[in-house]
């Protein structure tokens, strides 16, 4: 392999930031320095994950941190510019990510959207409603469950409490899940930000074995989201996102089912 030049990576990732963000980054301490010559010239360059996945990635992980209303807003605006999402599906983008990592994190990335609609002088169309007509609630449960079952491939916990009836069946995968303005695949991106984000056992388990089972995220690409998560997160939440993944690709290649 030839040797990698540090001014020829410095100007691959000076390209691609502004490529990615839309606008060159601030290069005076280390840490901007690092973040063009290894987050845009390193990461954001390797071939198992699209630009598309890339973005669902960064926008969430941005949101997730303290502060990091300003960088998702830079990720949102490069992404709404190159087309590769429109502003109803980061809309979308913001509810799912609310329901796996809370309202607040949902509202920075919901508002950052609103920035960089702006900056890009986008007209936002009015919001589709969450639910326009009415609704039989048993109708709406067993829509659910089979929701849960369809998007998670295990059985629907029953309701047997608030937060199974009127959480997890009732509106998160009885709602927010159904809705058509977000593609599946993209869905599963911020979910696994979320799920990884609280560094919790069983979700994070549960639906990296569902994105890998479903096919809606190959090996390659699910080894990827870990390394791409980590620039958000951090390498500590990566490392038990990292062993999730062992953990629950050796389940899906024996086609086992789903076991804590």
């Amino acid at each position: 392999m030839s040797p990698i030049e540090p001014a020829e990576r410095s100007r691959c990732g000076a390209e691609l930031q502004v490529q990615r963000l839309g606008a060159p980054g601030a290069t005076d301490t280390l840490l901007q320095q690092s973040w063009r010559d290894y987050i845009f010239a390193e990461i954001w360059q390797r071939p198992g994950l699209a630009t598309r996945a890339r973005y669902w990635i960064a926008m969430a992980g941005a949101a997730c941190e303290p502060g990091g209303g300003a960088l998702a807003e830079n990720y949102i605006r490069g992404a709404l510019a190159s087309g590769e999402v429109t502003l109803p599906e980061v809309r979308e983008a913001a509810l799912h990510l609310a329901v796996y990592a809370g309202f607040s994190r949902g509202t920075a990335l919901d508002e950052a959207a609103t920035r960089a609609a702006q900056a890009l002088g986008i007209e936002e169309a009015p919001a589709v409603p969450i639910r326009e007509v009415a609704w039989d609630p048993q109708v709406r449960l067993a829509e659910g469950a089979q929701s849960f079952e369809d998007a998670m491939l295990f059985p629907a916990p029953p309701p047997a409490t608030p937060y199974f009836e009127a959480g997890i069946l009732n509106f998160v995968f009885g709602e927010m899940w159904l809705r058509p303005g977000l593609d599946q695949r993209s869905r599963r991106w911020i979910t696994l930000v979320g799920v990884a984000d609280s560094s919790s056992r069983t979700p994070i388990r549960t639906h990296v074995y569902a994105a890998i089972k479903s096919g809606n995220a190959s090996m390659e690409e699910i080894q990827e989201f870990v390394l791409q998560y980590a620039v958000h997160g951090g390498w500590p939440k990566a490392s038990v996102l990292q062993g999730a993944v062992i953990d629950m690709a050796k389940l899906v290649a024996a086609n086992k089912p789903y076991e804590d």
